[in-house]
């Protein structure tokens, strides 16, 4: 298993484009993916479901761990780390 943090820099945190996006890009690997959002009020779903994604609630500010398991799993973790990193794009506030 390979896991890291990263915290959320875009404004609009993990909601419409930007989960689909997440979704889009973890859906090309082969391993087990997860998101899970830390601190007073943690929530897991799976990287690969938009539905799952948005249900956990991720936004601006919020640290999150993503963790996969497989044959690809660093380069997963790494490149899904790397999107949030880069705010999806979107400007900041």
């Amino acid at each position: 298993m390979h896991a890291k943090t990263v915290t959320i820099i875009n404004p609009t945190g993990l909601h419409a484009r930007p989960a689909a996006e997440f979704c889009q890009r973890a859906g090309e690997f082969r391993a087990d993916i997860r998101i899970r959002k830390l601190g007073d009020d943690p929530k897991e779903g799976d990287a690969k479901s938009l539905l799952s994604i948005m249900t956990t609630g991720i936004g601006l500010g919020d640290v999150v761990e993503i963790f996969a398991e497989g044959e690809d799993e660093m380069l997963a973790v790494e490149t899904l780390v790397a999107l949030i990193g880069g705010g999806f794009g979107e400007k900041k506030n």
